[in-house]
Parts: structure tokens; C-alpha cells; sequence
């Protein structure tokens, strides 16, 4: 269970929760071991990446696998995670992870049904509107692990365009949960902000008001503690200091500037323009909350079930992403080809690393007596696809994070595995049990083969 949390109460009702702080932790605990428990995070990308295929060379995976060095990677400078090369001994790549069950007349609905749940897609309803027939990872460490109630953060960037939407959080057998597109209600949520009267928003946002600003005096009274320890001081500063930077981002990087009339730009958090900002700013939120223990899971689905962005490359708006995946202007099987569509999908992959590289970043930054945030949980960029074909096979899974010790980071393994096992592993790495008690390992449809995956397991 998560343990007690601290919390700031200030005006209207606002909360803010606080990082863990070893100057308050019980004094039974060992020295360094944290009050933060293990958690998951989920990224997700679409349409596949560009490894190597009939003719196409490998532009993802490094070039070997084994032990993974920021050297190595740094060799690899062609390849799409390279961009992760700082982060090199906290990360687990896995590749040659599958899914067990055909789609149902939609590939990118089949695989966004089984990426996060391993179960059956469903034959009613079928194509696009397809769903999945059990519960996500996300849906099973928060129902296991958070307080009753709770639910794991779900949370999108970008375009919905109708046609196949949220495709990633399952609360069971065809029970897709809704994730929140607007940075700023998420940051209300968060914040206890969403229950404040509309006047007192608006009247906040007028004079340009902190969260901050509405626990001041609470938070000058904790940082004069004689006390408090000179880590604490930091942790602190650095929490208040991102909950503000979060802030700037929202109302400097999306328009209109006031923060009371950010509620209104539900056209704006979906521009093509605007996606890798709105998906900074939601990591952004989702590490907060991991800091503070809110919950011990979260997901960020990044574009819509095909992404259909138009992202920037080079400085040039290019042909929505899905197509670019097909390699033809086209979102069926036909159309003029798109020169040099192997590159784009690639430089589209390397966007990605990137948005990765900046939850990292943000995890990171929080210091704990044994390691830092980033440490004590597990962070996962996934898709729901394999390649251009748009396969179910060798669908790339990359880890960040030992989960306080339980997984085996600093490698690159090639495995051939349903991914049942994975999701039973991370499950298992954050603390959840099988119906045994053991460590959880039956995850997914129960016509699958149970297990763990030992090969990132220390």
C-alpha cells in the first residue's frame, strides 16, 4: 500500500502533496530506503517503428545486444534509441516481444487492445470499435496496490479524430477508461484545483497565481525547520520549483497565454503542432505525481489509435504519421509512395526517445537516500505495433528503471515471449501477487502460458 503521504492545505481547498522527506520518515526505517513506493508508467507510441525488415535496414534497436553503455550507444548514433544514451545503465530493452491473439478487422484497435492487457480482442464489437477482453497492467498495480478508490493516472496527447481514439487503460473486459487530453484539468486534478468555485479560478489565474502561492505560508514554515535536513531542502526546492515549471509550460507553450482560459483550448492541445509540448507537460504531471505518491500507475497514450499527426521534421510539417508508417499517402493499401518514408518513420521514433528521455529526465531529478526516483519505479515506452507492416510480432518494449532493486537494468536482450510475461514481470516488480501470493506471474488471457520474464529479472 502506499504509505502516508504529507500534504500542504491551502486556500479554496487546494492540495499539494509533498515528495518524501527522510527527515519525517519513522525512525524504524532503514537509512536510505526510501518512502516511495515502486510504480509504472506507461508511454505509448503508434504505427510501429522502423527496425529492419525485407528491405528496410535496422534504424531502432542497438547494434548488439548484451550490455548497454552510453559509449555503445553513442556508436550507435544512427540508431533511433541512441537518443536514450545518457540513461544507458537504467534501461532494459526488449525486443522480441509478441502478441498472442489475431485482431478482429482492425490492426492498430487488435494491438492497442493487447499492448497493456494481453488478453482477446473482442468479436462484438469488432474492427476499429474492437476492445479488449480483460483489464490493463495499469488498471491490475492500481486496483493491487493504491488505496481504494484510487486509479491509475490515464492520460492522452494529441488529435481524436473519431475513427479509433483511446485504444490503452482498461478497467476490465470492454471497460476502455477515458484518459484526460488537457494538460491543465489533469494539473487541476492533481492539485485539488478542480473543486475550487469557477470565480475563485478565474480570479487566480487573473492575478497569475501559484499553486505555490496558495500554500506559501505553509511552505515557508516547513523549509525554516532547524530539522529539516539540507537533502529534504533540495527535494523540496526542486518540487516546488517543477510544479511551477509545469505552470510556465502550459501557459507559455500553448495558446490562449491566461490560465483561466486554458480550459477552452481543447482545439489546441490537439493541434499537430502542439503535441510533443502537451506530452511534455502531461510527463510532466505524471512524475509529480509519482514524487508524491498519488499512485502507483499512469499512462500516456500519444496520439490517437493510427497517431494521424502531422509532426515537424527538419523543420517541415510532414504527412500524418500514419501514413508515413505505410510508406504511401495513403491510410489504406493504396497510394502514391512518400520519398524517403523509411527516415521520416525513423526521425518520428527518435520524437518519441526523446518525449521518453524527458520523463526520465524529470524522475531523475528527485533525489532519495538510495537512488532517485527514476530507481524505485519502472518507466516504458511501448507500442502497439511492430513494424510497417503493422505486426504483432518483435513489438518493442523499452524499460527505464530497476523498480528499487528488482529488475536487471544496463541491457539490450533479444527474447522470444508473448507479452503476458512482461507485463506479469513489471507487475511483479512494483508488488503485485498472483492469486497464490506469490510475485505476479498469470497475468493476461488464461490460455497463455503464466510465467515471468527471468531475463530482466536480477
Amino acid at each position: 500500500m502506499i504509505t502516508r503521504r504529507r500534504v500542504l492545505r491551502g486556500l479554496f481547498g487546494v492540495t499539494v502533496a509533498l515528495p518524501f522527506l527522510e527527515t519525517f520518515a519513522p525512525r524504524r526505517a532503514s537509512a536510505g530506503t526510501g518512502d516511495v513506493p515502486p510504480f509504472a508508467i506507461f508511454m505509448r507510441q503508434a504505427n510501429g517503428v522502423a527496425q529492419e525488415l525485407d528491405d528496410e535496414p535496422e534504424m531502432f534497436w542497438p547494434s548488439r545486444v548484451g550490455a548497454l553503455t552510453a559509449e555503445a550507444l553513442e556508436q550507435d548514433a544512427d540508431r533511433a534509441v541512441s537518443e536514450l544514451k545518457d540513461y544507458a545503465e537504467k534501461l532494459i530493452m526488449v525486443r522480441g516481444i509478441s502478441f498472442a491473439f489475431r485482431d478482429n478487422g482492425c490492426g492498430h484497435a487488435g494491438g492497442g487492445n493487447q499492448c497493456l492487457t494481453a488478453a482477446r480482442v473482442s468479436e462484438d464489437p469488432s474492427g476499429n470499435e474492437s476492445l479488449a477482453m480483460g483489464e490493463s497492467i495499469d488498471n491490475r498495480i492500481a486496483r493491487e496496490l493504491n488505496p481504494a478508490g484510487v486509479e491509475p493516472l490515464t492520460l492522452y496527447a494529441g488529435r481524436k479524430v473519431g475513427y479509433l481514439d483511446e485504444v490503452l487503460s482498461y478497467r476490465g473486459p470492454k471497460q476502455l477508461r477515458a484518459a484526460e487530453r488537457n494538460p491543465y484539468n489533469a494539473y487541476q486534478k492533481l492539485f485539488g484545483l478542480s473543486d475550487v468555485d469557477p470565480e475563485v479560478q478565474k480570479a487566480l489565474s487573473e492575478r497569475r497565481a501559484s499553486v505555490n502561492d496558495l500554500v506559501r505560508g505553509q511552505m515557508q514554515a516547513l523549509m525554516s525547520r532547524k530539522d529539516l535536513s539540507k537533502g529534504d531542502r533540495e527535494r523540496l526546492e526542486l518540487h516546488f520549483d517543477s510544479i511551477r515549471d509545469v505552470e510556465v509550460a502550459m501557459t507559455c507553450a500553448l495558446p490562449p497565454e491566461r490560465v483561466a482560459e486554458m480550459e477552452a483550448i481543447a482545439g489546441a492541445v490537439g493541434s499537430h503542432d502542439n503535441i510533443e509540448a502537451v506530452a511534455r507537460m502531461q510527463l510532466d504531471i505524471i512524475a509529480l505525481a509519482m514524487a508524491c505518491g498519488v499512485t502507483r500507475a499512469a499512462t500516456l497514450q500519444v496520439g490517437d489509435g493510427n497517431d494521424s499527426t502531422e509532426y515537424t521534421i527538419h523543420g517541415v510539417r510532414q504527412k500524418s504519421f500514419h501514413k508515413i508508417s505505410h510508406r504511401i499517402d495513403g491510410d489504406g493499401e493504396e497510394g502514391p509512395p512518400i520519398e524517403g518514408a523509411q527516415e521520416l518513420h525513423h526521425q518520428i521514433d527518435r520524437i518519441h526517445a526523446r518525449m521518453f528521455k524527458h520523463l526520465l529526465d524529470r524522475l531523475s531529478a528527485y533525489e532519495l537516500g538510495s537512488g532517485t526516483l527514476l530507481d524505485q519505479g519502472v518507466a516504458v515506452w511501448l507500442n502497439d505495433l511492430g513494424d510497417k507492416w503493422h505486426s504483432f510480432r518483435r513489438v518493442p518494449y523499452i524499460l527505464a528503471g530497476g523498480a528499487a532493486g528488482y529488475l536487471k537494468t544496463g541491457q539490450f536482450v533479444d527474447v522470444s515471449a508473448k507479452n503476458n510475461k512482461l507485463l506479469s514481470t513489471i507487475g511483479a516488480a512494483v508488488g503485485c501477487k498472483n492469486t497464490s501470493g506469490g510475485p505476479l506471474d498469470d497475468f493476461g488471457d488464461p490460455s497463455l502460458e503464466g510465467g515471468l520474464l527471468g531475463e530482466i529479472i536480477k
